[in-house]
C-alpha cells in the first residue's frame, strides 16, 4: 500500500505540470481572438482559411467593354456620311482609305480610324470653326463590314460576317448554339487590347435565354467567344 501511494507521489509533479501547460495552451487560444478583435487585426486559423483556387484565365471587369456607343469606332472601308447643316454643299459621302484618312474640301486630309462618330464630330467643328459661321457637323456611318469568331461548342465555329453590330449572344446563335453541348453560362470573351496583349471577359449569356433583365453584350471587330461544352454527371 505504501509503495503504491509512493509511485502515485512521484509521478504526480508530471501530471501537474502537463495540466498547467494544456490549460495555458487553452487559455492562449482562447483569448488570442478576443485580443486580436479588440485591436482590429484579423483573425484567421488553418480551418477558417479556404483554399485559393488559381483562375484558369485572366477575367476582366465587364464594365462598359460591352456597350454600343464604346464599340462603334470608324475602321478602314466604313463608308461615311458627313453633313455640314450650315453649308449643305459640304455635305458628302467618303470611303475611309486603307490608311484610315479621308479627304474633304476646305480641310483637306483628315484621320478618322479610331474615332466614334462623336468624336470625329467635334474633330471636324474644331477644324471647321474659322472657315465656316457655323460649324455643326454630323457623321453618320452608313455601312460597315468586320468579322468576329467563334470557337468551341457550337454547331458552326469559325468567322461570322456582319455589317451592322452585333451582340455575343446574337454571334453565338449565328453560329449554331447547341443547347446539348453548349455552355452559356461560362462564355469567354478574348479581346485584342493591343498588338502584345489579350483580355478575358466572362459572359453568363444563359440568362438570356432564362428571360432575366440583362444588359446587351456588344462584339468589336476581332472579338473571339470560346464557348465551353457542357459538363454531364451521370
Amino acid at each position: 500500500m505504501l509503495m503504491g501511494n509512493w509511485k502515485l507521489s512521484r509521478f504526480a509533479p508530471v501530471t501537474l505540470g502537463l495540466s498547467a501547460v494544456l490549460m495555458l495552451l487553452a487559455g492562449c487560444e482562447s483569448t488570442a481572438p478576443a485580443v486580436a478583435a479588440k485591436s482590429g487585426a484579423p483573425v484567421a486559423t488553418m480551418r477558417e482559411t479556404a483554399p485559393v483556387e488559381p483562375a484558369a484565365i485572366p477575367v476582366q471587369s465587364m464594365e462598359g467593354a460591352g456597350r454600343l456607343p464604346d464599340v462603334i469606332t470608324i475602321r478602314e472601308g466604313d463608308v461615311l456620311k458627313i453633313a455640314f447643316p450650315g453649308t449643305p454643299q459640304l455635305d458628302t459621302n467618303q470611303q475611309v482609305r486603307t490608311d484610315g484618312v479621308i479627304t474633304l474640301d476646305i480641310v483637306g486630309e483628315v484621320k478618322v480610324v479610331g474615332q466614334s462618330p462623336k468624336e470625329l464630330e467635334k474633330t471636324l467643328s474644331k477644324m471647321y470653326a474659322t472657315q465656316l459661321r457655323s460649324s455643326e457637323v454630323t457623321v453618320v456611318i452608313v455601312s460597315s463590314t468586320f468579322e468576329v469568331y467563334i470557337t468551341g461548342a457550337v454547331l458552326r465555329p469559325g468567322k461570322i460576317t456582319t455589317n451592322k453590330p452585333i451582340t455575343a449572344f446574337q454571334a453565338i446563335m449565328e453560329a449554331g448554339y447547341d443547347p446539348v453541348n453548349s455552355n452559356l453560362e461560362k462564355v469567354t470573351l478574348i479581346r485584342q487590347a493591343d498588338r502584345s496583349k489579350y483580355t478575358y471577359i466572362s459572359l453568363n449569356l444563359q440568362l438570356v435565354l432564362e428571360g432575366k433583365d440583362t444588359e446587351p453584350f456588344y462584339l468589336k471587330p476581332s472579338d473571339t467567344l470560346q464557348v465551353p461544352k457542357k459538363i454531364s454527371i451521370f
